[in-house]
């Protein structure tokens, strides 16, 4: 199925990317309020029930870029098709897990899933999308995640007080089914090299980023000279340095190198992880500010981060309806810009008394905004920098960044606030501190030379042309 230069993106596989890039990221929000529930029915302690929501951080990050190198050599429709029917197999063992380590098996497999969904459905989006449509393609996906984290809270909230918990999980099945059944019935033009990338070289590259993640996850909980931290963190350069040695002369490597070698790409992945950064802390800040400054239950704190997250979505599907989008730099400069600002402005004047209104709307639709551009930049500029055969490798490695950068941003956050706990100003300078350093890397990003679409087109099943 050929669309035009100037034509919309293909609305079946673009509708498949944003199902599946919203269930994924709305599994990392929608948990958090069930963290209490979940405690007292399995009676486990609260510090232990922070796995349910790592366990699925961790593999998703981790599995992120191989999960990229086999979409393009084993195929992305077959990849595509397993993580869907991985994550809702997963659900419904969550939703019916009778003990907690059932329960935390089904979040490991549900990372699993989400990691094989989301480079697999970008990338044959892309492959049939033409270049002029990319960004438009790019900022309707990048506003599905946004939209996930903007309900994600709040209809976690809701969920557990009128349901339970394990109606959170029950939510995913008919979105799953959908995905699966969809995704299998695309026609698509064969891709798939049929040769999988380096299988020791991905299995190192899942442990060095599934320890580098777990040492800056937990790091604050265990101390930072723990033998544990510092044992992931051993662990995970060891892991890296091993991978990075191999792709270097293995013929068909889990990390494609050569990506980094293209000024463009290597810039994508660095104002990724900068977002990252910035992103993650802010998104914690907020819940921990108004629950515990403003004294705000879960759910109404949950309701109030909703405005920023709906900003950010209005945001990216604004950039993608426009005939002619702004270039990646532009995107990523200003939305840097813009997201330091509200931060700076927060670390300056966030009143102790809830002012809604006054302050908290305002501030969360400034990051709103900031964020939808910068990730819609971002996520353009690493995918339009390579040619469509590699667009489900590049798309995976640059969200790894992004997640990497996020549980970076995470630790650096409790941190400072463990060190002072007046640190909340401290966090949104950080966080400010990586926008404005994302805006001074977007002058990495050259724009690309346009790729050719070559034959890779979709279509359904029931539409031969």
């Amino acid at each position: 199925m050929a669309s035009s230069d100037d034509g919309p993106p293909s609305k079946v596989p673009l509708a498949l990317a944003c199902g599946a890039t919203f269930l994924a990221f709305l599994d990392v929000m929608i948990t958090n309020l069930a963290v209490p529930d979940i405690a007292h029915e399995f009676d486990v302690g609260l510090t232990s029930l922070t796995w349910v929501v790592t366990l699925y951080t961790i593999l998703f990050a981790a599995l992120l870029a191989p999960a990229g190198g086999l979409a393009d050599s084993l195929g992305r429709q077959r990849l595509f098709a397993a993580g869907a029917a991985t994550f809702t197999l997963a659900s419904l063992l969550a939703a019916a897990a009778p003990h907690y380590s059932a329960l935390l098996a089904a979040r490991a497999l549900q990372g699993v899933g989400a990691a094989l969904l989301i480079p697999a459905s970008l990338g044959f989006v892309l492959a049939d999308t033409p270049p002029a449509r990319r960004p438009a393609a790019i900022g309707v996906w990048t506003a599905s995640a946004a939209l996930a984290a903007a309900i994600g809270p709040a209809l976690g909230g809701v969920v557990v007080d009128t349901l339970d918990w394990r109606w959170l999980f029950c939510i995913n099945l008919p979105i799953g089914v959908w995905l699966y059944v969809a995704g299998r019935r695309l026609r698509v033009a064969p891709v798939a090299t049929g040769r999988a990338p380096d299988r020791l070289g991905t299995v190192l590259l899942t442990a060095a980023a599934a320890l580098l993640v777990l040492a800056l996850s937990q790091g604050q909980d265990w101390g930072w000279t723990d033998w544990r931290t510092l044992a992931s963190a051993a662990g995970a350069l060891i892991a890296g340095y091993w991978t990075l040695s191999r792709s270097h002369r293995h013929p068909r490597p889990a990390i494609d190198t050569s990506l980094w070698s293209i000024r463009a790409y290597a810039g994508a992945n660095l104002v990724s992880a900068l977002l990252g950064l910035a992103l993650y802390a802010t998104l914690l800040l907020g819940v921990l500010y108004l629950v515990n400054v403003w004294e705000y239950s879960q759910l109404r704190a949950g309701l109030a981060m909703t405005p920023g997250a709906v900003a950010s979505t209005v945001a990216g599907l604004a950039i993608g309806r426009l005939r002619r989008p702004p270039s990646a730099r532009t995107l990523v400069a200003v939305g840097g810009l813009v997201l330091g600002a509200t931060c700076a402005a927060l670390a300056l004047w966030l009143p102790t008394d809830p002012h809604f209104l006054a302050a908290w709307l305002p501030g969360g639709i400034g990051l709103g905004v900031g964020i939808g551009a910068f990730s819609v930049g971002a996520s353009s500029a690493a995918a339009l920098a390579v040619e469509p055969q590699k667009f489900a490798a590049a798309t995976g490695l640059n969200i790894a960044a992004r997640q990497l950068g996020g549980a970076a941003g995470v630790a650096v956050l409790g941190l400072i606030l463990t060190s002072d706990t007046n640190g909340y100003a401290a966090v949104y300078w950080f966080a400010a501190a990586s926008a404005f350093a994302g805006s001074v890397a977007a002058l990495l990003l050259t724009a690309p030379a346009p790729q050719p679409v070559h034959s890779q087109s979709l279509a359904t099943a029931g539409d031969p042309s």
